[in-house]
């Protein structure tokens, strides 16, 4: 007969087996709401099931990451980039011995607030943001993707009751990126994890786009990485797992660091701001602005469970919902809303 493996088995197994500098879930600080303990996962284990079965999680398979309506399959979009930053950060977790069930929790939740089209969604709906800040009370300016995802564990998900995650997973979420290092040591792997990942699969795409070939790469950087997208990842998790073995905090050799800061700069330059993939932008910024100012003056145009309560909440709903539309549903909206129905293929 098979055993059942409990969530008290799984919470001595982590106090048992992980680093004393790991998080362990039965010393989590809690919920904003208490619930009853899961006969059979950890708190983390919870919360990353809660994750993946929310809305907003599904919704990232058809949010861009870099390229704008890419042609073929092989492109990343947030949803791929997400499970990429997990694997990464899971397997730095685990060679350090702390607590893989949260680092992969907060890897999972850390996009959720993307808006479509990447960052020039992001761009737009500031803009958007920053028009109106002296009309309308409460304007959540400025917008930002990591405190939007909190907002959507916290508040937006499970029709307005949100998620009810442990305070270390939200940490985690809200200080992937900016200035504020999260408070756990799994918290600020994911930062590092998330960085690791699109510095390395940018290039990929970039490559596959034909932006870029591997002979365009800088090569003093490439010199200290390595020369393949294998190499690279390596080296990095290599440097971040015997840096932060033996540091306070997570952090990377010198040197690698460095590089893997010259090679994101190179993107910046090369990639992100080329006119390929910058050739599109001008549009996904209209239609982002242009929903956005649509719903501001027609708020019966919004879904009646998306509507605000009252005046004062409705620049907020209006972003909640502008900044959740995936890029398809994006354009399929700016198209029934801003084109007439006879001239729509």
């Amino acid at each position: 007969m098979g055993r059942v493996v409990t969530r008290e088995a799984y919470e001595s197994a982590e106090a048992a087996r992980l680093s004393p500098r790991a998080a362990l879930s039965s010393a989590t600080r809690g919920r904003e709401r208490e619930v009853a303990p899961d006969p059979y996962r950890t708190e983390y284990q919870r919360d990353r099931d809660r994750i993946i079965h929310c809305k907003a999680f599904r919704r990232l398979s058809h949010k861009t990451q870099v390229f704008l309506a890419p042609e073929g399959d092989h492109y990343r979009t947030r949803l791929t980039h997400t499970l990429e930053v997990s694997q990464i950060a899971r397997s730095v977790a685990r060679a350090l011995g702390l607590n893989e069930d949260l680092t992969e929790a907060i890897a999972l939740g850390h996009d959720l607030g993307h808006t479509p089209f990447g960052h020039i969604g992001e761009d737009a709906l500031n803009d958007a943001l920053a028009a109106i800040r002296d009309e309308y009370p409460n304007v959540p300016y400025p917008f930002r993707h990591n405190l939007q995802s909190s907002r959507i564990v916290e508040t937006l998900e499970y029709e307005g009751r949100g998620l009810n995650l442990t305070w270390e997973v939200r940490d985690g979420i809200r200080c992937h990126t900016g200035s504020t290092r999260a408070c756990t040591l799994e918290g600020q792997i994911v930062a590092v994890a998330d960085r690791v990942a699109y510095v390395n699969h940018d290039i990929d795409d970039a490559i596959r786009a034909g932006v870029l070939t591997e002979d365009d790469l800088p090569q003093a950087p490439c010199g200290v990485l390595g020369h393949t997208h294998a190499q690279r990842i390596t080296t990095m998790v290599r440097s971040l797992v015997e840096t932060t073995a033996v540091s306070e905090t997570v952090t990377m050799a010198s040197d690698v660091y460095k590089a893997m800061m010259d090679l994101r700069s190179f993107l910046f330059d090369h990639v992100y701001l080329s006119p390929d993939a910058k050739a599109e932008e001008p549009k996904a910024y209209g239609v982002v602005q242009t929903l956005f100012t649509h719903y501001l003056a027609n708020t019966d145009d919004l879904p009646e469970d998306e509507r605000p309560a009252d005046d004062d909440h409705l620049v907020q709903a209006v972003t909640d919902y502008v900044s959740g539309m995936t890029d398809r549903f994006a354009i399929r909206t700016y198209e029934r809303l801003m084109i007439p129905s006879r001239w729509r293929g």
